[in-house]
């Protein structure tokens, strides 16, 4: 598995691939069960009728996210038209952690998302700012253009409590303790021993759910 935060603790598999590595090919070879991805015991719904989603889970404070997050970012870009890219927050009962989820939900509801979602990770492993209460997290916000006053009344709303208990109970049905970790279509999740490899992996996975979806169902 790519270098990933695992709660209790680290989790440290592979040193730290640069930001600015190549991004995988798109899927070339069939996905192979317990060396490309695992399926999820339970089967999860999806927010995206019609759509193959995937869901990166992820923190703000997990430098193993941060690396990630460029490369995620520009494969998600170029996804197919077909396929969703969703992330979801985990809090794994961290104090810190669960108030950067609510940090994520807030900048969605605020509308200073696009502007700041990058921003929050260099601040944090960067900068090395202490961003961990609503008060400098909208301090911070205010500070780097955003709008403070919406953020705080966003964060505290009954809106993002529940968008943030719905992230921690996602982490729990899809069986996720390590992140980053992607998710396809509610029922696999994608392994792999690098970034890239981890998004190579995706790629399979995701020709692996679309021919699934185009092949003709079995008659009785």
């Amino acid at each position: 598995m790519a270098k990933r935060m695992r709660i209790p603790g680290f989790l440290l598999l592979l040193t730290a691939i640069c930001a600015a590595a190549a991004l995988p090919a798109r899927a070339s070879a069939a996905a192979v069960e317990g060396t490309d991805y695992r399926v999820i015991p339970s089967p999860q719904p999806t927010s995206s009728p019609g759509k193959i989603e995937v869901i990166e889970f992820f923190s703000y404070a997990c430098p193993h996210c941060n690396d990630f997050y460029p490369l995620v970012s520009a494969w998600a870009a170029k996804l197919p038209k077909d396929v969703v890219f969703n992330r979801v927050p985990v809090g794994f009962g961290r104090e810190a952690w669960v108030n950067l989820a609510r940090a994520y939900y807030a900048l969605r509801a605020s509308g200073d998302f696009e502007r700041l979602d990058g921003a929050l990770f260099h601040a944090l492993h960067e900068e090395h700012l202490n961003l961990v209460d609503v008060g400098s997290l909208a301090d911070w916000v205010g500070k780097s253009g955003g709008h403070a006053d919406k953020f705080a009344a966003a964060y505290t709303s009954f809106g993002v409590n529940n968008d943030t208990e719905r992230a921690d109970e996602m982490v729990q049905s899809y069986t996720v303790d390590a992140v980053p970790t992607l998710a396809i279509n509610g029922r696999y999740i994608v392994l792999g021993d690098s970034y890239t490899q981890i998004l190579a992996n995706a790629d399979k996975v995701i020709a692996m759910v679309r021919a699934n979806q185009a092949a003709p169902k079995a008659t009785k």
